[in-house]
C-alpha cells in the first residue's frame, strides 16, 4: 500500500545544509501495522509528515518517491494531495492541545473533516461524529460534542484526535507518538483502541514512538532511526528479542526494567560508544527501604498528618458553596532524611496538588505539615520566604517555568540574589557555572536562551536552578514524563547522583510506576486524593495490595515479547 523510497530530506542551503532524513526505506501493507521508534531528532515525525506533504516551510525533500497505491503522492499538487489527506491517509498529531482548535467546539472540528470529504449535511455530521465518538470510548458523546479542547483531559483530547482521524475510514493512518506523556492507564486504552480500529477498518497503522516498550504493544514490524538513517529494521519479535545495532540495543536497556531495581539506569552513549553490554550495566541492584532505614536518622524530616485540599464546584446566590471536590483528602505521611519517597497515581488524583500543598505554593484547607519539627502552616510570608532555601520544587514542565526573556545563568542566579547567597554577583555567577556543569552543561551555556535547549537540557536547567540555593528537600513534579527514554535515564541517574552527593530527601511524583519503582526507596499510592497503599518499593511492585496499584502495573508496557 505504501512504499517509501530513498527519502531524503534537508534543511538550510545548498552552503550549509542539514540532512535530516537520509536515504529511508519504508513499506506498509494494507491491515499491517509498522512502529518507527527513535529519539528526538530522529527523523521519525518528518519521514511522517513527508507522506501527506506537511514538511515545515524549511525542509526540502532533496530526493526519493513515496508511493501510495502506485501513486507518487511528491508528485501531486496542493489540491490533489487534499484528496488523500484527512480522507485516505490520516494522521494523529503528536500534542492534541495545540493540534485541536481552542475556540472551536470539539464535535464541530470533528464534523469538519466528514462534511468536506463525505459531502454531508450538518445534521447528518454530526450524527456520524457521535457514533465516531462511541466508537473511541468518549464517556457522554453529547456533552464532549459541545465541548471545548480545554474542558477535557489528556486522554479524552487524544481520543478526539482519533475520531478525526478515521473519521473518513481511511485506508493509512500515522500515529505520531499518540501516548507521550498519558498515564499509563490511559497509554494502555489508547493502544488498545488503536489495535481495535486497525482490525475493524483493515486499515494500514504507521505508530511513532520514542518507547519501545509501547511500539511492542501495537507494531507487527519495526524500524529504529537514529540521527536520520535506519539502523535497524524487522519483524518486532526478531529485533527485540535479538537487537543487533547498538543504538537498538541502547533504547531497549534504558528504560527502567520490570524485573528488579538496578543501581544505575545505561544511557544510549554506552552502547553507541561500544564500551558496556546490557548484563554489565544491569548487573548491581539496589538495597531496599528496610536495609536503607537501618544507615538513616529514624526521626522523620516531613510530617505530613490529616491534609485536605478543597476546591469548590458550585455555589448557591449568597456566594456560600453548596459542592466541592476534595482533591487532597485526609492524606498523613512521613518522610526520613536520605529517602526517595515516590508518589504515584494517574491525572487528577491530586498528586501535583499534594506537593504544592506542602511547599504552600497551594494553601491546604486542613492538616499539618511539619518540616524538620517546624510547622509550615504556621509561618508567615517572610518567615515562609526563608524556609523555601530549605525545601524545593522541580516543575513539569521545564520551558513554562522559565522565563522566556532571561537567560537560563541568571534564571539560576535569581533565586540566590533573592536570598542574598554568596555575598555577590561575581561569586553567584561562579556558583551558576558550577552548578551548569555539575548537571552536565556549559560555562558557555550560561548566555544562551531557553528555546535554545532540548527538552532533556531544559530540565537540567531547572534541576540547577533547584539546587541554587542548597536546598535539604526536593520535589520532583514530573520531571521526566514527557522525555525520551535515553533522556529521560540520564535525568534520572542525574538525580539519584545528586542525592548521594548532596544527601538530597525526595518525593519524587510520576504515573509511570517503572520509574517511581526504579528511583524510590518506599512507594505510596494516591487515587482520587486519598493514599490507596504505601510501603517498600519492591513490596509495593511484586506484591501489590490494592487493585488499583495492580492496574498500574499492569498498564506499564513491557519491551520483552
Amino acid at each position: 500500500m505504501l512504499k517509501i523510497n530513498n527519502l531524503t530530506i534537508e534543511f538550510g542551503t545548498e552552503d550549509s545544509k542539514v540532512v535530516a532524513v537520509d536515504d529511508v526505506n519504508i513499506k506498509v501493507d494494507r491491515g499491517c501495522s509498522l512502529g518507527i521508534v527513535g529519539e528526538s531528532g530522529s527523523g521519525k515525525s518528518l519521514t511522517a509528515l513527508s507522506v501527506i506533504q506537511l514538511l515545515p516551510p524549511q525542509a526540502k525533500l532533496a530526493s526519493g518517491k513515496i508511493m501510495f497505491d502506485d501513486v507518487d503522492l511528491t508528485k501531486l499538487s496542493k489540491s490533489q494531495i487534499q484528496e488523500y489527506r484527512g480522507n485516505r491517509i490520516s494522521m494523529i498529531f503528536q500534542e492534541p492541545m495545540t493540534a485541536l482548535n481552542p475556540v472551536i467546539r470539539c464535535g464541530k472540528q470533528v464534523a469538519e473533516s466528514i462534511i468536506l470529504h463525505q459531502h454531508l449535511s450538518k445534521k447528518e455530521a454530526k450524527i456520524k461524529v457521535l457514533e465516531l465518538f462511541e466508537k473511541v470510548n468518549l464517556p457522554r458523546p453529547d456533552n464532549i460534542y459541545r465541548s471545548y479542547p480545554h474542558q477535557l483531559s489528556g486522554g479524552q483530547k487524544q481520543r478526539i484526535m482519533i475520531a478525526m482521524a478515521i473519521a473518513n475510514n481511511p485506508d493509512l493512518l500515522i500515529a505520531d507518538e499518540p501516548t507521550t506523556a498519558l498515564d499509563v492507564t490511559v497509554q494502555k486504552e489508547i493502544i488498545t483502541l488503536l489495535n481495535n480500529l486497525r482490525k475493524d477498518y483493515g486499515m494500514g497503522l504507521i505508530f511513532i514512538s520514542h518507547d519501545l516498550g509501547v511500539i511492542s504493544e501495537v507494531a507487527d514490524e519495526v524500524v529504529v532511526m537514529y540521527k536520520g538513517s535506519i539502523v535497524e529494521s524487522g519483524n518486532i519479535k526478531s529485533v527485540f528479542k535479538n537487537p543487533q545495532h547498538p543504538y537498538t540495543k541502547g533504547l531497549l536497556a534504558c528504560r527502567p526494567p520490570m524485573g528488579k531495581r538496578v543501581e544505575r539506569l545505561p544511557v544510549i552513549e554506552d552502547f553507541t560508544d561500544g564500551n558496556h553490554e546490557v548484563d554489565e550495566i544491569k548487573d548491581t541492584e539496589r538495597n531496599s527501604f528496610s536495609q536503607l532505614i537501618t544507615k538513616i536518622d529514624k526521626d522523620p524530616v516531613l510530617k505530613v498528618k490529616d491534609l485536605e485540599k478543597k476546591y469548590s464546584l458550585e455555589k448557591n446566590i449568597w456566594g456560600k458553596t453548596t459542592s466541592f471536590v476534595a482533591a487532597v483528602d485526609n492524606v498523613s505521611f512521613d518522610v526520613f532524611p536520605g529517602e526517595t519517597l515516590g508518589l504515584v497515581g494517574e491525572s487528577g488524583c491530586g498528586k501535583t496538588t499534594l506537593g504544592r500543598s506542602i511547599l504552600r505554593l497551594i494553601e491546604p484547607s486542613k492538616g499539618t505539615i511539619y518540616f524538620e519539627n517546624r510547622d509550615l502552616l504556621s509561618l508567615n510570608s517572610n518567615l515562609l520566604k526563608k524556609q523555601r532555601k530549605d525545601i524545593n520544587i522541580v516543575f513539569q514542565d521545564p520551558y513554562s517555568s522559565l522565563n522566556p526573556r532571561m537567560s537560563i545563568g541568571n534564571a539560576i542566579l535569581e533565586p540566590m540574589k533573592v536570598h542574598k547567597l554568596y555575598g555577590n554577583n561575581k561569586s553567584r555567577k561562579d556558583r551558576t557555572i558550577f552548578l551548569l556543569e555539575k548537571v552536565g552543561l556549559k560555562e558557555e551555556h550560561f548566555n544562551r536562551y531557553p528555546h535554545e535547549f532540548s527538552g532533556g537540557q531544559r530540565q537540567r536547567i531547572v534541576i540547577a536552578r533547584t539546587l541554587a540555593l542548597n536546598p535539604k528537600f526536593i520535589i520532583c513534579d514530573e520531571a521526566v514524563s514527557a522525555l525520551d527514554v535515553s533522556v529521560q535515564a540520564k535525568v534520572l541517574n542525574l538525580l539519584n547522583d545528586l542525592k548521594q552527593e548532596f544527601g538530597f530527601t525526595y518525593i519524587f511524583i510520576s504515573h509511570d510506576l517503572s520509574v517511581v519503582r526504579y528511583m524510590s526507596d518506599r512507594i505510596m499510592v494516591m487515587k482520587d486524593g486519598s493514599i490507596v497503599e504505601i510501603g517498600d518499593a519492591d513490596e509495593v511492585y511484586e506484591n501489590p495490595k490494592s487493585d488499583y496499584t495492580k492496574k498500574l502495573i499492569d498498564s506499564v508496557p513491557s519491551s520483552t515479547l
